[in-house]
C-alpha cells in the first residue's frame, strides 16, 4: 500500500505527541502531584474542546441513556490510563514507560481471548512471547539477575497496569453495546465523542486526585514543605498546555484520520515509533540516553507485533514478509 506524505504525517504525529507526553510528564515530576496533574490536564482538554463539542448538551437524554458505557470507557481511557502513566513516571524513565506501553497489542490479544472469546492462533502466541521478552528485558535493565531478585521499579509495574487498562478501553471501543452501534449510535463527531469521554473520565480523575490529596496530607511530615496543587511557574503551565493540546487533542484527531486512510492493522505499527521518539526527546531534554537494551527490546516488541498481526508468517520455521491491506 502506498502511503501519501499527508497520511504518513497523520500517522507519525500521534506517537511523537505520546512520546512527548511521557517526557513532559517526567519533567513535571515534583512540580505537582501526578494524579492532580492528570485531572488538570483533562480539565484543560474539556475547556479547549467545549467550543467544538458543546452541542451534545442539547440532547442530554442521549448521554444519560448510555452513561454506564460512557463512564466505563472514560474511566479507563481518560481517568485511569493517564493517571497510572504519570504515577509510573515518578520512578521510571520515559523510555521504559513507552517501551512497556508498546506491549499494549499483546494485552489486547489476551483481553480479547479472556473477555471476548477471541480465538488465538499460533502466530499470535509466538508474537506475544517475543513482545513479553522485550518488556522483561526493559524491566530487567539488561540484567536477568534483576528478575531473579525481583528488584522491579514500581513505575514499570504501574505502566504494565496502565497498558492493561488501555487494552480494556480499546476492546470496549471496538465492541460497544448495541446502543452505540449502527443506526442506534448518536451522530457525534470525533470532538463530541471525545468530550463526552473526558467529562466522565474527568469526574473519576477529580475523585482520584481528592484521594491523593488526603493520602499526601496524612503522610506529610511535620515541618515539611507544602505540596503545590496548582501549577507554579510558566514552565509547568507550558507543559500542561502541551499535554492538553498535543497528546490529547491533536494526536487523537490525527490518529483517527490516519486509521481511516490505511486501516487499523497498518496504523498499529506506527505506535512502535513512540519509544523511538521518547528516546530522542529524553536525550534532548532530560539528558537520559538510551541503554543498549532499549533498542533490543524495541526490536523484540516490534517483531512480536509483526508476527502476531500477520505481517510475518511462520512457515516451516521460516518467516515470510508480506504486506497488509
Amino acid at each position: 500500500m502506498n502511503i501519501s506524505p499527508r497520511t504518513l504525517a497523520l500517522l507519525v504525529i500521534p506517537p511523537m505527541m505520546w512520546a512527548g507526553n511521557a517526557v513532559v510528564g517526567r519533567m513535571l515530576v515534583g512540580t505537582m502531584p501526578p494524579v492532580a496533574m492528570n485531572a488538570l490536564r483533562w480539565g484543560l482538554v474539556a475547556v479547549l474542546l467545549a467550543p467544538l463539542a458543546w452541542r451534545v448538551c442539547r440532547a442530554p437524554g442521549r448521554i444519560l441513556a448510555r452513561w454506564p458505557y460512557l463512564a466505563l470507557i472514560g474511566t479507563l481511557g481518560v481517568g485511569t490510563y493517564n493517571a497510572l502513566q504519570y504515577l509510573a513516571l515518578q520512578t521510571s524513565t520515559p523510555i521504559n514507560v513507552t517501551l512497556i506501553g508498546a506491549s499494549i497489542p499483546v494485552w489486547m490479544m489476551l483481553v480479547g481471548r479472556v473477555g471476548f472469546g477471541q480465538t488465538l492462533q499460533a502466530r499470535q502466541l509466538v508474537g506475544a512471547a517475543l513482545s513479553v521478552l522485550g518488556v522483561l528485558l526493559v524491566l530487567a535493565q539488561g540484567q536477568w539477575s534483576v528478575l531473579r531478585q525481583v528488584q522491579l521499579v514500581p513505575g514499570d509495574l504501574l505502566m504494565l497496569l496502565a497498558s492493561l487498562a488501555w487494552a480494556l478501553y480499546s476492546w470496549w471501543l471496538a465492541q460497544p453495546p448495541a446502543h452505540m452501534r449502527g443506526d442506534a449510535r448518536p451522530d457525534w463527531d470525533w470532538a463530541e465523542f471525545l468530550w463526552v469521554q473526558v467529562l466522565f473520565g474527568g469526574l473519576w480523575a477529580l475523585g482520584c486526585s481528592a484521594v491523593e490529596a488526603s493520602w499526601i496530607g496524612a503522610h506529610t511530615l511535620p515541618g515539611a514543605p507544602a505540596v503545590s496543587w496548582w501549577p507554579q511557574g510558566w514552565r509547568t503551565w507550558a507543559g500542561l498546555l502541551f499535554i492538553a493540546i498535543g497528546p490529547s487533542i491533536l494526536a487523537y484527531r490525527c490518529w483517527g484520520l490516519g486509521v481511516q486512510a490505511v486501516g487499523p492493522n497498518l496504523a498499529a505499527f506506527f505506535i512502535n515509533l513512540t519509544p523511538v521518539f521518547a528516546a530522542l526527546w529524553s536525550a534532548l531534554f532530560l539528558g537520559q540516553w538510551p541503554r543498549w537494551y532499549h533498542p533490543c527490546a524495541l526490536l523484540l516488541i516490534t517483531a512480536g507485533i509483526a508476527v502476531s498481526s500477520g505481517w510475518v508468517r511462520l512457515r516451516s520455521g521460516r518467516g515470510q514478509s508480506h504486506g497488509a491491506t
